[in-house]
């Protein structure tokens, strides 16, 4: 009998998931994890031993209690809304990933961070894979961010930006972006699994062993998810969404993740041509302040993480065009839209004949809030009857689909607000304040407080004087 041959056996390809990192041994079409379908890519298989030899170590380890924190202290960037959202700055040897759609201004955004930085003293790398220097130079010409200590390359070569590192030694590391870095030691075009796998782990290996605080620009999907695999989003310590219409000025910064601070903060910028600047008064953009009342029209306070927003909802209800009635929403979220919708037509008897429904927000905000739900269905009222609450009026509030009001979280501080920017009235679940102290003044000030049980009874109060026109069956019953 022949002997079987003892040549090493090729390696079977294996697949992964350009979404979740899952792994299979053949092809499928669709996710056996994440359920996405036509993510499952080919990437090369394993080579080598599976188990690492042991080697020295940088530093022992020591308890815990012995540790120095001052390590971790967070160092301000110099733009007071990105500190706010990263909680204090960026620490030392942390990575933060920018994720935002083209052109919405995460370039921008970087680069005056990045001046502001070289202006404290620092050193600052900048290295763009998207745009050539003099491109990036004639941004930084025109937001006023030449800066000495301020070092720009244009590389795509991960090797190029190790040693470029190596040889600025930076104490701030900026990559624009991490999808277009490729390593020559795997396989794949750049922005692929295996290349944002590779490069992401060499760029925080390099960003921890030396101590340098690192911001990566990412690239989004369709969906607004961060492109390239999910591991990405693990690896780094902040992750860190960009927003807005590229229509609008407005541009809001959130962290999704955040080893180091808080989750439940939102920065607030105005891009223009002389750059990004931060908005320490958002609400100004978001609230029209006209003289003369308009229909359909309710100011409303959202909590974007602990920062009040006073912002405008507008409504208009028109006949049905051929019958059929749709809704259309901008800035707010659709399926609040259409439940305030129905609770008009089942709880308040408004809107019984077919018609079309549009909402909208004032500035560019978008929200998906609880605690608009009530100004929408005020809005949503007025355009039925044609008739402009009084000016300064303010909605808090969730709606439910029994028709209820029910309070939502910060109450107290959205009056407060409210009442800051100058409103003079506010409609509010019934004991959403609690019990206030005989004698004390309360945070909104003189600002009268309607409390309202449900939805029928709150556009019965506010437009009590409204005779309504039984024909379109916009009256309450």
């Amino acid at each position: 009998m022949a002997a079987k041959s003892s040549a090493p056996r090729a390696p079977r390809p294996a697949y992964r998931c350009a979404d979740c990192g899952w792994t299979t041994a053949k092809w499928v079409g669709r996710c056996g994890e994440c359920q996405a379908w036509g993510t499952v890519e080919e990437v090369a298989a394993p080579s080598g031993p599976r188990t690492a030899p042991a080697r020295a170590v940088r530093r022992a380890a020591q308890p815990i209690a012995e540790v120095d924190a001052k390590e971790a202290s967070a160092a301000p960037t110099g733009v007071d809304e990105l500190d706010r959202v990263l909680g204090g700055g960026v620490v030392p040897g942390a990575v933060v990933l920018m994720a935002g759609e083209p052109g919405v201004g995460k370039s921008t955004l970087l680069l005056e961070v990045a001046a502001r930085t070289a202006t404290t003293g620092k050193t600052v790398l900048y290295v763009t894979g998207e745009e050539t220097a003099a491109q990036v130079r004639l941004r930084a010409e025109r937001i006023g961010a030449l800066r000495p200590r301020l070092f720009l390359a244009a590389e795509n070569d991960l090797a190029a930006v190790l040693a470029h590192v190596e040889t600025v030694s930076p104490d701030l590391l900026v990559v624009d972006s991490v999808q277009t870095v490729a390593s020559a030691a795997v396989e794949g075009a750049a922005g692929g699994v295996t290349q944002v796998r590779e490069v992401a782990a060499s760029v925080i290996a390099t960003a921890k062993e030396r101590g340098m605080a690192t911001l990566l620009v990412g690239h989004v999907t369709k969906d607004g998810s961060v492109a390239g695999p999910r591991v990405l989003e693990h690896l780094v310590d902040v992750v860190c969404t960009f927003e807005g219409d590229r229509h609008s000025r407005l541009r809001m910064v959130r962290a999704v993740k955040n080893r180091y601070g808080p989750t439940d903060e939102v920065g607030c910028f105005d891009l223009s041509e002389g750059g990004i600047t931060g908005l320490v008064d958002p609400s100004e953009l978001f609230f029209s302040r006209t003289t003369t009342p308009v229909p359909g029209t309710c100011a409303a306070v959202a909590l974007e993480g602990r920062r009040p927003l006073v912002l405008e909802v507008q409504a208009l209800v028109a006949p049905a065009a051929g019958g059929s009635p749709k809704t259309r929403s901008t800035g707010l979220d659709a399926s609040r839209v259409a439940l305030a919708v129905a609770v008009l037509q089942a709880r308040a008897g408004l809107l019984r004949t077919p018609s079309d429904v549009f909402t909208a927000t004032v500035g560019g905000v978008r929200t998906t809030e609880p605690g608009v739900d009530l100004a929408l269905a005020v809005a949503l009222a007025g355009a039925c009857f044609d008739s402009a609450l009084p000016p300064g009026t303010v909605a808090i509030g969730e709606v439910g689909l029994s028709g209820d009001v029910r309070a939502v979280p910060g109450t107290e501080r959205r009056l407060a607000e409210a009442a800051r920017v100058g409103m003079q009235r506010a409609v509010v679940p019934h004991g959403a304040l609690g019990v206030q102290p005989p004698g004390a003044t309360p945070p909104w000030g003189s600002m009268r407080v309607l409390e309202v049980d449900d939805v029928r009874s709150c556009v019965l109060q506010l437009f009590a004087a409204h005779d309504g026109d039984p024909g379109r069956g916009h009256r309450p019953p």
